[in-house]
């Protein structure tokens, strides 16, 4: 008989009206609930993952890409022809399209060369077109990057990059699967090569990207691509 009447009271006492109840419902709704999410946003770590996972779903999109990983390189788009006079530069048309798929990433513009992914602690630079007789080859030379951060740059810009970063097999072959999607201005490229040992040995090559390049462009779908403008 005294334990029910224990079990009758300890009811009683938990009741929503009594106020022990509702000290102990006071204690819950007190306690953190920790949103899945918090980790990740406190972690620059974890985002620059996330958002590097994100990036790497542009391979599948025809104009923007990660060009190289190993040097923070992105590549958009430039035309399917060229003249070794074509300025070669980030047009306002190809920044904006960028633009605007890196904004649902959480990219924000916060100048006119630099977007910036504040969680991720990442900035992408689109570096400064300086003069018409710049070498695309120096594109790069004066931003300052960070190990983390990225450059936007053109396919051709990216070409010279990969000159002057790799040995020449390495350089050709990720040439070759540049221009696969994104062509570049052989013509000018050509030009700007210098005595250096590695442009010497890229030029013995240039007949042969001149081909596969060709191939590329007359070849679906990149021959129905147009320029951004």
């Amino acid at each position: 008989m005294k334990i029910m009447q224990d079990i009758d009271k300890t009811r009683e006492n938990l009741s929503e009206k009594t106020p022990l109840f509702r000290r102990f419902q006071r204690l819950f709704r007190r306690a953190e609930v920790k949103h899945p999410d918090t980790d990740l946003a406190s972690n620059p770590d974890a985002v620059r993952t996330q958002v590097l996972t994100q990036m790497r779903g542009f391979s599948s999109e025809p104009y923007f890409q990660i060009a190289d990983e190993k040097l923070r390189l992105l590549s958009v788009f430039d035309d399917l022809k060229y003249d070794r006079a074509d300025v070669d530069m980030v047009s306002p048309a190809m920044r904006k399209h960028v633009v605007g798929k890196l904004g649902p990433l959480g990219f924000r513009q916060t100048s006119g060369t630099v977007l910036e992914h504040a969680e991720a602690d990442i900035r992408v630079h689109i570096p400064k077109f300086h003069a018409l007789g710049a070498s695309p080859f120096d594109i790069a030379r004066y931003t300052q990057k960070r190990p983390q951060d990225y450059c936007l740059l053109t396919p051709t810009q990216v070409a010279c990059q990969f000159v002057d970063s790799y040995e020449l097999d390495d350089a050709v072959q990720r040439i070759e699967v540049l221009i696969t999607k994104h062509p570049i201005n052989l013509l000018k490229l050509a030009d700007y090569l210098e005595g250096k040992p590695k442009h010497r040995a890229f030029r013995e090559v240039l007949g042969h990207i001149k081909r596969q390049q060709r191939i590329a462009v007359e070849s679906e779908p990149l021959c129905r691509r147009r320029s951004l403008g």
